[in-house]
């Protein structure tokens, strides 16, 4: 680096100048005697005192008089300066008014032309402590409140991450007031965004705060319930970041109340349904028997008729034999109908004692041609495990077999959407606990909510009558109804119903 020669060399003046245009306070202490020997502007401002009013007092002089600041503890900081180059302390010193003035100050070595010195930088840090306590204090609020109120508060950063939470907000999500957030987690990890009940991201929330906007917060709960938490989420800046602050509140009864209010509406629907589905089978069972006696007749004409024909000769036997059987079969048919015609006149009419007794092995053995022929159709194998011994209950065996058909073919139904090397379903009858049980197990997709707590079918074409109307066959014979899930997936669906009396006897 070169020089101008021609440049002004600066004077000793000139460097007092330069300190004296200093805001830093300085002062230059002799390094033996520790006297002052001189005080810049800034220095002479805040202690009250000129050079020449300084040069002859002591620490003691202008120094707080709190044992920490004695005049002995003074002299050694500024002896560690000389011996050690440099030395930083917190000193309280004292104008002459009296004021007591928090300095931070270094003491430091230099080499005068006269002999060694220690110079003293100080700064006023009365204003910065006062920020520090209001600080300490702020936090001493926002400590206590996040543990004392019942607010639910989250405060998150741009990602959605939890930053801080009170007390109540922590406990909602599974952590303790003495747990901090896990950095980094999102508040998705523990629970679910909503907004008017639909989930949404957290980009989609933090977008709808603008500045600030609706939102709710699905928590899983250790219960099969959820909490549900509503309120609003506000978009705040700090230090240039978009940071976002969410007040909740727990609507979890309000929400649970409408679920149960929605659940009361589809069971008042049902129940119209059901008066009406009872109406309706009254009269179809009072206009159809006429039908079904006169389809009988014509029947036993045909098969007379028939009769005459081949023993005349004018029919081949082997014709007439097959034209027999399948009036037979139509005949078993109608005696069928006219069968469930009359049990459901009695049901939908005041069944309160069943004074029928019937095997369940039985009732399924009845139902097995129409289940095998469904299951057929839709490509399904249908597995039959019967009781060793007869399973005798009270009930009324038509509606009772109905309620079977309804499980099979429901289970079938299931199957039909299920890959075809799953495509089955096993029938049981056993007895267990003094109760005649049927089970009917699929392999299928299972269930997500009880059928049988609901009164609204899942299937495009269904109208929620089966199952309600199996759940009231079987309680209204002192039995029960249920639906599980398989442990190795799919479903089962069962009923039970008292034995009538005990296997064996």
């Amino acid at each position: 680096m070169q020089v101008d020669s021609a440049a002004p060399e600066l004077v000793t003046e000139d460097f007092v100048a330069m300190m004296d245009a200093s805001s830093m306070c300085v002062l230059i202490h002799d390094a033996g005697t520790k006297n002052i020997l001189w005080a810049n502007r800034a220095a002479c401002d805040m202690l009250e005192f000129t050079v020449a009013e300084m040069r002859p007092l002591k620490a003691n002089h202008m120094s707080s008089s709190a044992q920490q600041y004695d005049r002995v503890l003074g002299r050694a900081w500024l002896q560690d300066a000389v011996e050690l180059g440099s030395s930083r302390i917190e000193w309280h010193y004292r104008s002459r008014s009296g004021r007591i003035i928090p300095t931070d100050a270094i003491a430091v070595r230099v080499e005068l032309a006269q002999g060694p010195a220690v110079m003293v930088q100080f700064r006023d840090i009365a204003r910065e402590q006062e920020v520090e306590r209001e600080l300490r204090l702020t936090t001493s609020y926002v400590d206590a409140l996040a543990r004392h109120t019942s607010t639910v508060a989250f405060m998150l950063d741009e990602v959605g991450a939890v930053r801080f939470a009170t007390d109540t907000a922590l406990g909602y999500i599974g952590l303790t007031g003495d747990d901090d957030p896990p950095a980094g987690h999102p508040l998705t990890t523990y629970g679910r965004l909503r907004r008017g009940g639909l989930p949404v991201s957290w980009e989609d929330t933090a977008a709808g705060a603008a500045p600030v906007g609706p939102v709710q917060l699905e928590l899983l709960g250790d219960g099969a319930s959820a909490i549900w938490l509503e309120g609003s989420i506000e978009r705040l800046r700090v230090q240039e970041v978009d940071a976002y602050l969410m007040i909740l509140h727990d609507v979890s009864e309000r929400v649970r109340g409408e679920a149960r209010r929605e659940l009361e509406l589809r069971h008042e629907n049902y129940l119209a349904r059901y008066n009406a589905m009872g109406d309706m089978a009254m009269a179809i069972a009072h206009e159809l028997g006429q039908p079904l006696a006169a389809a009988g007749n014509f029947i036993a004409g045909i098969r007379g008729r028939a009769s005459s024909l081949a023993q005349a000769g004018e029919l081949p036997q082997r014709f007439a034999d097959q034209v027999a059987y399948g009036l037979d079969s139509a005949a078993r048919q109608i005696d069928r109908a006219t069968g469930i015609v009359s049990a459901l006149r009695s049901f939908v009419g005041h069944l309160e004692q069943v004074e029928q007794v019937v095997d369940l092995n039985e009732v399924v053995r009845e139902c097995l041609y129409f289940i095998r022929l469904r299951a057929a159709a839709s490509d399904v194998d249908l597995q039959v495990e019967l009781g060793d011994a007869p399973v005798l209950v009270r009930c009324e065996q038509v509606l009772t077999g109905q309620v079977v058909m309804n499980l099979c073919f429901n289970a079938i139904d299931e199957m039909t959407a299920c890959d075809r090397d799953v495509r089955r379903i096993e029938v049981t009858v056993r007895t267990t606990d003094g109760m005649g049980v049927v089970t009917v197990d699929d392999h299928g997709r299972g269930f997500v909510r009880d059928p049988f707590a609901e009164s609204f079918t899942s299937k495009e074409a269904g109208s929620g009558i089966g199952l309600a109307l199996s759940h009231r066959i079987i309680t209204r014979q002192h039995g029960s109804i249920w639906a599980e899930h398989r442990d190795a997936g799919g479903s089962r669906f069962g009923f039970a119903l008292p034995l009538a009396e005990e296997p064996g006897t």
